[in-house]
């Protein structure tokens, strides 16, 4: 369905996206993970048609994407996104009359679960319910890919649990690919299905949910039993104090020898070592 291959983007002598190639064969909910600066935005903004490749090809559901051909199947929102200011009640109804397919039953179920008041105008909502309108209305149309960035941004702990919810209920109602760029990790992981992370503008992982559960995990023990344990496993970092080591895996699983515990790695710890562990 959609695929990268060999993907540049440069501006002046920086690539903000590097030789970065993926493959997304199938509907799906993706969380797309990186640090600042990594080219999450940058590779959304490639995804929509807004901005053109330096070099490489991009396709949705086989037809190439550019400036001059923006994909219609393709909806890229960004946290911020600025709406006509009307009564939210009266921004659902015009998106329902200017889109195909549009929700409007979901959308305003979800405006009256959310408690928006729809009655007020879009600049008197909070950032926080702007974004979740912004959100609703996108959530609601027929498009074939969504790409939300850093979508609850101004959200507090319970708005961001409403979210994650309004994330599955629409994907229920709508089996489609999702891509949600967010750097709060283990929230995420409740809802998303796979996980792509990138680093420097390439590629660093793409994989299930269920993979890093069973493959990613730490060996903690005195580091005289855990160093041998090592050998041949992909160790993306280490942490020591005195004589005790925590080894961060991304492997096979093994069956430690007594005195070396196997603890399960936080969705958040596996990001941070995988990007940024220390591996010496």
């Amino acid at each position: 369905m959609i695929k990268f291959s060999n993907v540049i983007k440069k501006y002046g002598d920086l690539a903000a996206v590097d030789n970065f190639s993926l493959n997304i064969p199938e509907n799906g909910i993706y969380c797309l993970l990186g640090r600042n600066g990594a080219g999450k935005t940058t590779l959304m903004k490639l995804l929509a048609g807004h901005i053109g490749a330096t070099a490489g090809t991009i396709t949705v559901s086989g037809k190439t994407v550019s400036t001059s051909d923006m994909p219609e199947s393709v909806n890229f929102i960004v946290s911020g996104s600025e709406q006509f200011n009307m009564k939210t009640a009266g921004l659902i109804d015009a998106a329902a009359d200017l889109q195909d397919g549009f929700d409007r039953d979901f959308a305003k179920e979800m405006a009256k679960r959310f408690e928006l008041d729809t009655n007020k105008k879009f600049k008197q909502l909070s950032f926080g319910m702007k974004t979740m309108l912004t959100a609703i209305i996108t959530l609601s149309n027929k498009s074939k890919v969504i790409l939300l960035d850093e979508p609850t941004l101004g959200f507090d702990a319970i708005m961001r649990d409403q979210f994650n919810t309004l994330i599955l209920e629409s994907y229920d109602a709508n089996s489609r690919v999702l891509i949600v760029s967010t750097h709060l990790i283990d929230e995420i992981a409740k809802v998303i299905e796979r996980l792509i992370i990138i680093d420097k503008g390439r590629l660093l992982l793409e994989a299930g949910i269920g993979d890093i559960d069973e493959r990613a995990y730490t060996l903690t023990g005195t580091t005289a039993a855990v160093t041998p344990l090592l050998e041949g496993l992909n160790c993306i970092g280490k942490t020591t104090m005195g004589s005790v080591m925590a080894a961060h895996i991304y492997d096979k699983r093994i069956v430690p020898p007594p005195g070396v515990n196997l603890d399960r790695i936080s969705l958040q710890d596996f990001f941070i070592n995988l990007v940024g562990g220390n591996k010496s």
